[in-house]
């Protein structure tokens, strides 16, 4: 079900994320202050765009659930959530390293937009311990999307708050591609189109792996069920045979 045309998206991703380095390294231009750093720009904010749109994603999703209780509403919810906390951390690593080659820190604590997308990504680390602790699915599934739709609502509302803060470093980007450079802003938006292409196809490939999984499941339940069936029918047949002689020299 969720496998139909991931070769197809496959290839559309590794054919944008080539395109994508090969603008960011013989295309793009050097940036006059941070030079050949600057790139790590097309790496690191276009993981965080998307990583905070997966968020918000995984919220809507489980809005879907809440209302169908539909099991698949939830997976897809659990695996937007999950993929975009491996995007997050990655975005948190660029941007320390980053931070460390423009400001000399690991991090600055008081930078609006660096502190506001740690606190979005905490909040979401308490998502699969939560899911987790519970043990009954139905209440598992039921709190999760709560959770999600609640977190997702928060983000952005946290950005919204880190946009309208004036006293921070950290440069604008969405919104603010027109003040790049023509040949830089092409790149970053390739770059974000591969970035939502890889992530799209990742999801597809975790949600084709949990299906064909719980598939693998049911079917071993289905012939482990239909074993201890057989088992029991052979294990009657001998008592069936052992009786009938009895029974029959008793008529006659």
């Amino acid at each position: 079900m969720y496998g139909k045309g991931l070769r197809a998206l496959s290839i559309s991703t590794v054919v944008a994320m080539a395109a994508a380095l090969g603008l960011v390294f013989f295309y793009a231009p050097l940036e006059a202050e941070q030079g050949f750093l600057q790139k790590i720009f097309y790496l690191h904010v276009p993981m965080a765009i998307v990583a905070l749109c997966g968020f918000v994603i995984g919220g809507l999703l489980a809005i879907q659930h809440l209302r169908t209780r539909d099991a698949r509403w939830d997976m897809r919810s659990y695996v937007a959530i999950h993929m975009s906390l491996i995007f997050a951390v990655a975005t948190l690593i660029t941007g320390s390293i980053w931070a460390k080659g423009s400001w000399g820190h690991w991090w600055v604590w008081n930078e609006p937009t660096l502190v506001s997308f740690l606190i979005v990504f905490l909040l979401y680390a308490t998502y699969q311990p939560l899911r987790f602790a519970i043990e009954d699915p139905e209440r598992q599934s039921r709190y999760a999307s709560v959770f999600a739709v609640t977190a997702g609502a928060f983000v952005p509302m946290n950005f919204i708050a880190v946009r309208l803060s004036t006293a921070y470093l950290h440069p604008r980007v969405l919104g603010g591609t027109s003040n790049l450079p023509g040949s830089m802003a092409f790149t970053f938006m390739v770059s974000l189109v591969a970035m939502v292409l890889l992530y799209a196809t990742l999801c597809k490939y975790e949600l084709t792996a949990k299906h064909t999984r719980a598939q693998v499941r049911a079917l071993r339940r289905r012939l482990s069920g239909e074993t201890g069936t057989a088992r029991r029918g052979r294990s009657a047949a001998p008592a069936l045979t052992a009786s009938a002689p009895s029974a029959v020299g008793s008529e006659v």
